[in-house]
């Protein structure tokens, strides 16, 4: 929809309105009468001649609000903002300024705090002092003045420990939690603006790490004296092919590579129901006999399906083919401009409830297993709450993969919805129709900036050495767009007013909640998870009655969930906590859980058998009889719009 369009668009809702209200015998002020005369009412004094009648400047044309005029006030205004967020990734100026002077006027109105700031800043700049002398005296000084976080892995190595670097990085972790003392702690601020300008603050000095220099990094500087100069050569070629992909809206170096059907998403199966947002994808029997409950999966619509179907190794799909399970997945369209007015609820009737009805068709009388990831986690548990209400018995079991109900603690993510976050997201997806995957890919390597954009321009712009591709790399590559309403929807009933968890989410007019769902559910978080924390996946025990399985595994949002049997350095803990049992806070639960080696895989396999029945004929492809025939191989259409 062009700007034009939503003029004329704006302009024609405001006439329908006004028409609609003058059906009603809804007047103006100017039009209401006396009820006796039918004349307009005039104002009169007890004990006085009626005043005569004063002319009414209401109601005139040069009075009256022009409904061009509002809508096109409305149309600047966000195309202001949408032209804006093209400078600033999207992010609200309004709402970080307002963040920080709400941090700078308490700061200035804290004389106590402002004291203990240069208190600190004294004590940190004597302990550095003494640092840097014992450096001068002895080559192994005794300890650091200040060690890094634990997650912070920036200045492990050797070369970081021998002066000058070692005065270097210790100047800039010091500096570096001086900041933090000072952008916390600081009384009156709320506690939303205080962790955004903390947040901020770490973002710009991550900028002036000396790890992204060439004189401040030692192991960059050895590199370029070992080749004399060539890495940085190759880095220039490195910057300037990225360049020209990001300009030309090409996929990353390698990633071209991978394609889906040819060397992932390779696991057999026929695509056997299409609408205009889905595609259902039912995947060949693996084993002679299969279990007699089918699965569906339902994954984010931000991302393509096959995260749970990469190559032959780690594929999640093909792993429960192979134990026996007749595997039904949704693959999503990638949405464009004529999507802009698909909402939250078109994604649970289109996505979820139209892929459930076509597994009862192919396979009648069967419950089935719902296994959601991430967002498509949050639709299944919505769905599955509108079901038990509304005494839909279809699901065995619901499995919740890395996948939030509650977003009251959902990350640093929450930092960024608030109303004027969300009123300049909406403007810039307003302008487009849709939010752009590039956008949203912004979003996420900004909260781990160190791992995900500084750490990759040391590596290949100044070491001048190209990541190897993987699998997982590609995918990441290869992410899709939100529709405008939909990621509206969800950003304000879910992330900002948290309906969801408290009960004002609905369904078909009617509030639904998670208390309702009857089915077992398994969940897993993982540990280093910043788009889902695990403490708030955790919740899942506060707002459901019914058993609990949660699993806690090793490894981030998608590398925790993408771990196969025999992937090296997994361990995960579990518990299952049944639905009459006491609450355990996620500390004591971390406490008390068992801990096991390995993948998780394994053990979501053995809980799901204890909810199957024993093992039948597998079920043919699809219904040709019921409307679903085969349609399309596997890995299907919708997975390789770009």
């Amino acid at each position: 929809m062009t700007a034009r369009q939503a003029v004329v668009t704006d302009i024609d809702g405001a006439r329908r309105a006004r028409a609609a209200a003058k059906r009603r015998g809804e007047r103006s002020v100017s039009e209401r009468t006396s009820p006796a005369s039918g004349e307009p009412a005039t104002p009169t004094v007890k004990g006085s001649a009626p005043a005569s009648p004063r002319p009414s400047l209401v109601g005139l044309p040069f009075e009256r609000d022009s409904y061009a005029a509002t809508a096109l006030g409305d149309v600047l205004d966000r195309s202001v903002h949408a032209a804006t967020a093209r400078f600033t990734s999207g992010l609200s100026p309004a709402a970080l300024a307002e963040a920080y002077m709400d941090w700078a006027i308490h700061l200035a109105a804290a004389p106590g705090k402002q004291v203990l700031l240069l208190q600190k800043a004294l004590k940190k700049t004597a302990r550095f002092a003494r640092y840097a002398a014992d450096c001068a005296i002895s080559d192994q000084p005794s300890g650091h003045c200040i060690e890094p976080l634990a997650q912070d892995r920036r200045f492990d190595g050797e070369a970081w420990q021998q002066w000058p670097f070692n005065i270097v990085h210790q100047a800039f972790l010091l500096n570096q939690q001086w900041w933090h003392n000072a952008t916390t702690g600081v009384r009156g601020v709320t506690a939303r603006h205080e962790n955004l300008v903390q947040f901020m603050a770490r973002q710009l000095l991550d900028v002036f790490s000396p790890t992204n220099f060439l004189p401040t990094n030692p192991e960059v500087l050895k590199k370029t004296a070992e080749e004399g100069g060539a890495n940085l050569l190759r880095g220039l070629v490195n910057m300037g092919e990225d360049l020209d992909r990001v300009a030309g809206g090409k996929r990353p170096i390698g990633a071209d590579a991978f394609v889906p059907g040819r060397n992932v998403a390779i696991t057999p199966g026929k695509v056997v129901y299409r609408n205009r947002l889905i595609e259902l994808i039912q995947y060949a029997p693996a084993t002679q006999r299969v279990r007699p409950e089918p699965m569906l999966i339902v994954p984010a619509w931000i991302m393509k399906y096959y995260i749970l179907d990469l190559s032959e190794r780690n594929s999640l799909i093909r792993y429960l083919t192979g134990q026996g399970y007749t595997v039904f997945a949704i693959s999503w369209k990638n949405p464009g401009l004529e999507d802009r007015e698909l909402g939250m609820d078109d994604y649970r009737s289109l996505g979820v409830m139209a892929a459930l009805d076509a597994i009862s068709a192919i396979v009648p009388r069967r419950k089935i297993h719902a296994t959601g990831y991430c967002l498509g986690g949050t639709l299944l548990s919505i769905a599955a709450a509108a079901m038990s209400r509304d005494g839909d018995e279809r699901l065995a079991t619901v499995s919740f993969f890395a996948a939030q109900t509650d977003f009251k603690e959902a990350g640093e993510l929450t930092l960024f919805v608030n109303e004027s976050q969300l009123t300049f997201l909406e403007d810039m997806m307003w302008e487009q129709g849709f939010l752009d995957s590039t956008q949203m890919a912004g979003a996420f390597q900004t909260l781990r900036s160190n791992d995900l954009v500084w750490s990759r321009i040391v590596h290949e712009y100044l070491m001048g050495e190209r990541r190897p591709m993987t699998d997982l790399m590609a995918w990441n590559a290869d992410a899709t767009r939100m529709p405008y309403r939909m990621h509206s929807e969800y950003l304000r009933r879910l992330f900002l007013n948290n309906d969801l968890a408290e009960g004002r989410f609905q369904v078909g007019g009617r509030a639904v909640a998670l208390t309702d769902i009857r089915p077992p559910i398994f969940a897993v978080g993982t540990e280093q998870d910043h788009v889902a924390p695990w403490r708030s996946a955790y919740k899942v025990h506060l707002l459901t009655d019914t058993t609990v399985t949660f699993v806690l595994t090793g490894g981030g949002h998608n590398a925790g969930i993408v771990s196969e049997p025999g992937h090296r350095g997994r361990a995960y803990r579990v518990m299952t906590q049944p639905s009459d049992a006491p609450y355990v806070d996620p500390d004591s639960w971390v406490a008390a859980a068992e801990k096991k080696d390995g993948s998780w895989w394994p053990e979501w396999i053995g809980w799901l058998g204890l909810h199957s029945g024993a093992p039948v004929n597998p079920p043919p492809m699809g219904a040709p009889g019921a409307g679903y025939k085969p349609l399309a191989d596997a890995p299907g259409t919708y997975v390789m719009q770009a």
